[in-house]
């Protein structure tokens, strides 16, 4: 049984503030995943939750991963920047250009993120959550992984940069080609997978090598999660629901 996407996973220093930053920006619901783990939950049942886990790790190069945020209209956008920098986010230069119509912003732990200008038709059929991608530095070959390891098609492959969307809509995962940032570290956001209580995780975990996943290691993590490797070096966790 395929897994799906049960969340993306951020490691904060202040895992509570940051979800709390987040749920303003997105306008979602909070909830308590564990004692030190809190979530924010979409508003549409094709998304996925964001979750928050505390990390004393320091913040090492760019994240791989990063959202980019749709925007009804030119005001939404201005307002959605300027929410932002009101809860202690604040603007990012990543070389964008002058003439970018997006703005690049960061969280208040240091995390990028994208708001997108109003009118971007690839993002157009992404949903009311206001994720409209989950933007990666990836390569073409792992866009195919993801696209199998989820069951979700592809609804972009052209030089070398690819998409994937659910089949019940909700944000898309991109990737952006070569060439891919260096690991500098675990990365800080990363895809949490589950399956169903009663589906056989062996052989999920054995389908996911077999699509060019690797695993470390046998251990489980306290919630229960095994740790695995996407072809790019990605950590990924795989999880009961």
């Amino acid at each position: 049984m395929t897994s799906r996407l049960f969340a993306v996973s951020f490691r904060a220093t202040d895992p509570t503030g940051l979800a709390r930053f987040w749920s303003q920006i997105l306008g979602w619901e909070a909830g308590t995943d564990s004692a030190d783990e809190v979530a924010i939950l979409p508003p549409d049942p094709a998304g996925f939750r964001v979750r928050f886990l505390p990390s004393r790790e320091p913040r090492i190069g760019r994240n791989r991963m990063h959202f980019d945020l749709t925007s009804a209209s030119p005001e939404v956008q201005s307002q959605t920047v300027a929410r932002a920098l009101e809860l202690g986010g604040r603007h990012l230069d990543v070389g964008q250009l002058p003439e970018e119509t997006h703005v690049v912003l960061a969280d208040p732990d240091g995390n990028e993120f994208c708001v997108i200008a109003a009118g971007n038709r690839f993002l157009s059929d992404t949903g009311p959550g206001r994720i409209g991608a989950l933007s990666c530095d990836g390569t073409r070959e792992v866009g195919y992984f993801w696209s199998k390891a989820l069951g979700w098609p592809l609804v972009w492959d052209q030089d070398e940069e690819t998409a994937i969307q659910s089949p019940d809509g909700g944000p898309k995962i991109t990737w952006g080609g070569p060439p891919v940032a260096p690991k500098t570290g675990p990365n800080r956001l990363y895809l949490d997978l589950a399956l169903p209580a009663d589906a056989d995780r062996e052989a999920e975990i054995a389908r996911l090598i077999s699509l060019g996943a690797t695993r470390p290691d046998a251990a489980e993590d306290a919630g229960g999660r095994v740790l695995l490797i996407d072809p790019d070096g990605n950590e990924f966790t795989l999880r009961r629901s």
